[in-house]
């Protein structure tokens, strides 16, 4: 692989696998240039057990199912503000969870929890901390408990319920033919499929749902299919459904020889918030790299590195 070529991890999510499904993703993404390097399948267990789907959303996930409530950064002045309460308190009575932990403690299911998550938030009983980072005072079964990111669980359970996979594809593809915006763009489609390019693989599968054999209408969180933001971001990606070694991965390769560290590449795979300028300016890694070619988001690196 050239230092310039562009490389994606690409997977139908599992409400979209079918034989056709899967074929019309393969034949489309072939069509518009892009080689594929390798493709598979990656089943529910090991989505679960792996903790696969909790690591690619690791920064909604680390407090849901990762972290526990004590080796989380509470905001203890928001929290007092939103509910009245001091955070060392609730804590040290046990009355903080996780999503993963109020599942288990309320005896319900992930849409049970995802429910009450949707009622104690019309009630104004939830506050924000940061990006995807909420606590909400969730009522069920006689009990509450102050949970965090309690909407993930169902997201997750999307990906972990037994019998479901996804089949997944790394592909190649030069940015002098297709660069990565319109490959996210054009070829996959926008996050919500009613908004897609009708030739667009979410367009084609919001339009052709009930012929590809999916059980129900696409919509923003089962979209179909996803695909890698940025060149980092598939590189992160590899790391984590497919186990690769960063010194082996192509992009990987690439990012060594200019300069970037193996430990600032892991740090960096969960995306992180970073220095955006010497002012101590601070966003997500992956919203800094988003849509570049591999070339420019290889130059970001660097310079994004000498900040930290």
């Amino acid at each position: 692989m050239a230092p310039s070529t562009n490389a994606a991890f690409v997977f139908v999510k599992p409400h979209a696998v079918t034989e056709k499904t899967v074929a019309l993703c393969e034949k489309r993404l072939i069509e518009h240039g892009c080689r594929i390097i390798c493709k598979g399948s990656i089943d529910s267990k090991d989505i679960d057990e792996k903790k696969l789907i909790d690591q690619h959303y690791y920064a909604i996930a680390s407090k849901a199912t990762i972290l526990t409530p004590s080796q989380l950064n509470i905001p203890t002045d928001k929290f007092e503000a939103q509910f009245g309460k001091k955070w060392e308190d609730v804590l040290a009575d046990g009355k903080a969870l996780n999503a993963m932990d109020a599942c288990e403690k309320f005896g319900c299911t992930a849409d049970e929890l995802s429910d009450a998550w949707a009622v104690c938030k019309k009630d104004k009983k939830l506050v924000k901390f940061g990006g995807g980072f909420y606590c909400g005072l969730v009522c069920m079964k006689d009990m509450e408990y102050y949970v965090f990111n309690g909407f993930f669980m169902s997201m997750r359970s999307a990906f972990t319920k037994p019998g479901g996979r996804i089949e997944y594809f790394t592909v190649e593809f030069d940015p002098a033919t297709l660069s990565w915006e319109d490959f996210r763009g054009k070829v996959l489609g926008p996050t919500d499929p009613k908004e897609a390019p009708k030739d667009s693989l979410r367009g084609e599968i919001l339009a052709d749902w009930e012929a590809l054999g999916l059980s129900s209408e696409p919509n923003v969180g089962d979209n179909g299919v996803h695909a890698s933001a940025s060149p980092f971001e598939g590189l992160a990606e590899r790391l984590n459904w497919l186990g690769a070694k960063l010194e082996d991965d192509v992009y990987g390769k690439v990012l060594l020889e200019a300069g970037l560290k193996a430990e600032t590449i892991n740090t960096w795979s969960v995306d992180p918030q970073v220095n955006y300028d010497a002012d101590g300016k601070k966003g997500s890694i992956f919203d800094a790299l988003e849509d570049m070619n591999a070339s420019d988001c290889t130059e970001k690196t660097v310079e994004l590195q000498k900040l930290a």
